[in-house]
């Protein structure tokens, strides 16, 4: 199975102390967003975790723990998104040049096949114009290229949280996002970064752009290094995407970040609640355990093709 750390929340870049603490601990425990008394225990070890997929603003904090997380013998994959914005739309992600440095250090550790730029979501608007996106996506691009040679783009979702705390956030034309795709596609093939998109309903692969899927049986393949089975399941979280089915041992309403597009928080002042109850001791990310749980251990098979292993 495929652990993420995390979609529902930025792990490593607020909570990697605690992430190692399960992991030395040898357990997690995840509330289900949806039904809070039930409880899923995830076992956290190399046996049945094939890979731990990380996704990221910040990989700084991350960055002293690899070392133990390698020797314990963990594949990783690790996303890290570095967009254009300014602190008016992500308030509390670190200066670009800050996180540009650390995923050069995070590459130089674990290898270009182990780590993924996103360049998401992408908006237009009068400050952040096709140009400008343009001028920014070629400047990362150029800063990035030894540390990764994969770029995921997707362009803004008009959840109804990300409408309600970015309200003059606008979709994307398809015509805008056609010209982007092809001047990317020109800067990833100069860069040597191969450039996707992961759950767009568009096909922008005329342009240079082809349909990926950010967890993909030859991503998690190459950075494990070892094949899969033939037959994986799917991730049904959201229509057009064709990830691998993961984990996610994170909580909605705990990033810190504050991104005003983010569909994981609903405000901010939720977030700082519930960011109060974290204890870096607990096997939960938020909180702790509850009278009436319901705690079941997670089913949790490796996907690892034991034959092809041995052949």
């Amino acid at each position: 199975m495929l652990l993420f750390v995390s979609g529902r929340t930025d792990i490593p870049a607020f909570y990697a102390d605690w992430f190692m603490n399960r992991v030395r601990a040898g357990f997690v425990d995840v509330r289900n967003p949806y039904y809070a008394r039930q409880v899923t225990r995830y076992r956290l070890s190399p046996d049945v975790v094939d890979c731990l997929v990380f996704c990221t603003k910040n990989p700084a904090p991350l960055l002293p723990h690899l070392p133990e997380l390698r020797a314990r013998g963990f594949a990783l994959y690790i996303f890290v998104t570095i967009t254009p914005y300014g602190t008016e739309v992500e308030p509390n992600v670190p200066p670009k040049s800050a996180v540009v440095d650390a995923t050069l250090a995070l590459g130089a550790a674990i290898g270009k096949p182990n780590v993924c730029w996103r360049y998401d979501p992408i908006f237009v608007d009068e400050t952040y114009s096709v140009s400008a996106h343009i001028r920014s996506f070629r400047q990362l691009a150029e800063q990035l290229r030894p540390a990764t040679d994969r770029c995921v783009i997707s362009f803004v979702d008009l959840y109804e949280k990300t409408k309600r705390n970015f309200p003059a956030v606008q979709e994307v034309s398809r015509a805008d996002q056609q010209f982007l795709a092809q001047a990317f596609s020109r800067v990833g093939a100069q860069t040597r970064i191969r450039v996707e998109t992961c759950a767009e309903q568009v096909d922008l692969s005329a342009f240079g752009v082809a349909a990926g899927a950010c967890v993909s049986r030859a991503v998690i393949e190459r950075a494990a290094g070892f094949p899969l089975v033939a037959s994986l399941p799917v991730q049904h979280l959201r229509r057009h995407c064709g990830c691998i089915a993961t984990h996610d041992i994170g909580a909605y309403n705990s990033c810190p970040h504050g991104c005003r597009y983010c569909y994981a928080n609903d405000d901010a002042a939720l977030v700082r609640k519930n960011a109060a109850l974290h204890d870096p001791q607990s096997s939960f990310l938020i909180g702790g355990a509850r009278d009436g749980d319901e705690l079941h251990e997670a089913k949790q098979v490796s996907l690892r093709d034991a034959q092809l292993c041995l052949l």
